[in-house]
């Protein structure tokens, strides 16, 4: 089964790994990858040195005969400092697809394109969707309110955002944000996504570079262990510890997005999911960490994905047979 996404990308199942930061190294793109979705590296935390070191492990595991056997892609977050020095290794390493977010899509697109790369763009809103197709955009990333990570303020969920944008633009749509189950991404098809990007399962696989008791919290995270903060500054869905109970105690306070810059201070994301502190550090993960229960392989992941939603989509067809 192909869609109009897994043709754009060259892949064979219409799966993409979210580019997370501090969990989506090169060992958990490339696992996606020869699965058969679409493995992402998150360059959102790494310097340029960094991301040109994991470019060329990442390709030396795709590769046979020197040549890429699978695609792959890069996450640039386009508020990202040293945008400039990723671009540029983007350009000399001739990465497939590119995945923008956090910033405006206009502003690289086309030399994207002119490199040859497919760019997609995860938007949380219908606005933010038609801006970026008007940007010359391949492929939009829906992300509903349930996502973990970086959020948008609208907290439009999945469902209900996914078929808004897919009225309102043409191109190839991605939906993201609580897809935990094969069942989750054949509902994405029929809202009218044409694929899926899925971070949260990915951030607890054994390939994902996230810290061992990182993952260990995200097996134990029962329903309401995530709450959407600071949505003054960045909006980011928190899994419960002490940092974020101060965080959410500072908003119930009303305290200003300067304070709250305070308390957030640097490094805090690196600090926990890399650095496996569960008590003072981010812990950024999706509502759908509820569901998760194991730490497993990322390849098999993917491909029972996809298989489980085969046999959902064959299910619902004999319910009207």
């Amino acid at each position: 089964m192909f869609t109009p996404l897994s043709r754009l990308l060259h892949t064979q199942i219409p799966i993409i790994q979210a580019g997370m930061i501090w969990c989506s190294g090169w060992e958990l793109a490339a696992a996606v990858s020869n699965a058969g979705g679409l493995g992402t590296l998150g360059a959102g935390s790494m310097y340029p040195e960094q991301l040109e070191g994991q470019l060329k492990q990442l390709l030396n595991a795709l590769e046979i005969d020197g040549q890429p056997k699978k695609p792959f892609a890069v996450n640039l977050p386009l508020l990202y400092p040293q945008v400039e020095d990723h671009l540029r290794l983007i350009e000399a390493y001739q990465v497939p697809v590119v995945i923008c977010s956090a910033g405006n899509p206009s502003k690289f697109t086309s030399r994207l394109k002119n490199a040859g790369c497919k760019v997609l763009h995860v938007v949380s809103s219908t606005r933010f969707a038609v801006k970026a197709q008007e940007a010359g955009v391949d492929a939009v990333i829906a992300e509903g309110f349930e996502a973990g990570g970086h959020n948008g303020r609208e907290e439009t969920t999945t469902l209900c955002l996914v078929p808004a944008v897919r009225q309102a633009i043409d191109l190839p749509l991605v939906a993201a944000g609580g897809i935990g189950s094969g069942a989750a991404i054949a509902a994405a098809l029929a809202l009218g996504a044409d694929g899926v990007q899925i971070g949260s399962l990915y951030a607890a696989t054994t390939e994902s570079s996230a810290h061992q008791a990182f993952k260990a919290r995200i097996a134990t995270a029962v329903e309401g262990d995530t709450r959407l903060a600071l949505k003054d500054l960045t909006p980011v869905r928190l899994l419960d510890n002490d940092f974020a109970r101060k965080v959410h105690q500072a908003e119930r306070e009303g305290v200003g997005p300067q304070a709250l810059a305070e308390i957030l201070g640097r490094g805090r994301a690196k600090k926990g999911m890399f650095e496996g502190d569960l008590v003072e550090g981010e812990l950024e993960i999706g509502q759908v960490s509820a569901m998760i229960r194991q730490i497993v392989p990322a390849g098999p992941l993917t491909k029972s994905l996809w298989e489980d939603c085969q046999a959902t989509l064959k299910r619902l067809a004999s319910l009207t047979s």
